[in-house]
C-alpha cells in the first residue's frame, strides 16, 4: 500500500512539473510572437488618400499638357518667320521662309496672292513653292545661308540643347510621379517638382538664347532687309514653360505635410 501511495505522489509531481513547462512554452511563444498567437507586423507605412491621389492625377494633367506643347514645338519649324519685300526680286514672286531648332524651309510666294496692302512678303501658309532642309551644323558643321544670311551658330546649338535638356528633366519629374502613384509615397513628391519648376525655366532660358539667335542673324547682313516675327512654335514653347512651372508648384504644395490652405487661413474657433 505504502508503494502504491510513493508510486502516485511521483506521477502527480510529474505531471505537475510537465504542466508548468508547458505553461511556460507557451508563454515563451506568446511574448515572440505578440500575445495570442499572433505575430507582430510593422506599422503600415503611410500611403497617399484618395483625395491627395486626385489632387496628384489632376497636377499630372497640367503638367503632361505642358510636356505635350514642348514636344510640339521642339519638333516643329515655326519658330520664326522671315519675309523680303514684297518686290525686292520681281513683280511676280517674292520669297519668304520660317526656322526652328532643327530645320529651315524657304517658300516662292506669287506676288498676286499677298495682300495689296501688305508691304512684305506672305503669310507663310499662301500656297507656293517650299524648299526645306535640315540644319547641317549638328552634322557636319556648316552654317545654313538664308536671304544671305547666316544665323548664329553657337546660340543655335545652346538653345537647342537647353530645350533637350528640359524634355530630359520633364521625363525624370513624370517618373516620379508614377513611383509616388503606384507605390503611394509621398517623398517622390518633391523631386518631381524640382525637376518640373527647372525644365520650365529651360524653356524660357532657351526662348531667350534663341530670339538673341534670331537678332545676330538678322544683324549678320543688311543688304536684303527682312521682316521677322516670332512664330506658333514659340508661343507653344511659351505656354509649355508656363505650364510646367504651376505644375511643379502644385507638386511642392501636394508634397507638404500640411495643407498651405489651413495654414493661411486657419478656422475659427466659435
Amino acid at each position: 500500500m505504502w508503494s502504491t501511495f510513493v508510486v502516485q505522489d511521483e506521477e502527480a509531481r510529474s505531471t505537475a512539473i510537465s504542466g508548468r513547462g508547458t505553461e511556460a512554452l507557451s508563454g515563451m511563444i506568446a511574448v515572440r510572437t505578440g500575445g495570442g498567437g499572433k505575430r507582430r507586423t510593422r506599422a503600415p507605412t503611410a500611403s497617399l488618400s484618395e483625395h491627395q491621389g486626385g489632387k496628384i492625377k489632376l497636377a499630372l494633367f497640367v503638367a503632361a499638357v505642358g510636356i505635350t506643347l514642348t514636344v510640339l514645338g521642339v519638333g516643329t519649324e515655326f519658330w520664326v518667320e522671315l519675309a523680303s519685300s514684297k518686290n525686292f526680286y520681281n513683280n511676280e514672286t517674292c520669297l519668304s521662309a520660317h526656322y526652328g531648332l532643327w530645320k529651315s524651309c524657304m517658300k516662292r510666294l506669287w506676288v498676286a496672292d499677298v495682300d495689296p496692302e501688305r508691304e512684305t512678303c506672305g503669310p507663310i501658309d499662301l500656297p507656293g513653292e517650299s524648299n526645306c532642309t535640315y540644319f547641317k551644323i549638328y552634322t557636319t558643321g556648316e552654317n545654313t545661308v538664308l536671304f544671305h544670311k547666316m544665323p548664329a551658330k553657337n546660340l543655335t546649338v545652346i538653345s537647342a540643347m537647353l530645350a533637350i535638356l528640359s524634355l530630359f528633366l520633364m521625363g525624370t519629374g513624370a517618373v516620379c510621379i508614377v513611383m509616388a502613384l503606384s507605390k503611394g509615397e509621398q517623398f517622390f513628391l518633391k523631386p518631381a517638382s524640382v525637376c518640373f519648376t527647372l525644365s520650365g525655366l529651360l524653356v524660357f532660358l532657351s526662348l531667350i538664347v534663341f530670339r538673341q539667335s534670331v537678332l545676330s542673324f538678322l544683324e549678320s547682313d543688311h543688304t536684303i532687309p527682312l521682316h521677322h516675327e516670332l512664330s506658333w512654335s514659340v508661343a507653344c514653347m511659351g505656354c509649355a514653360g508656363i505650364l510646367l512651372i504651376i505644375a511643379g508648384v502644385l507638386f511642392l504644395f501636394l508634397a507638404l505635410p500640411y495643407s498651405i490652405w489651413e495654414k493661411c487661413l486657419p478656422k475659427r474657433e466659435h
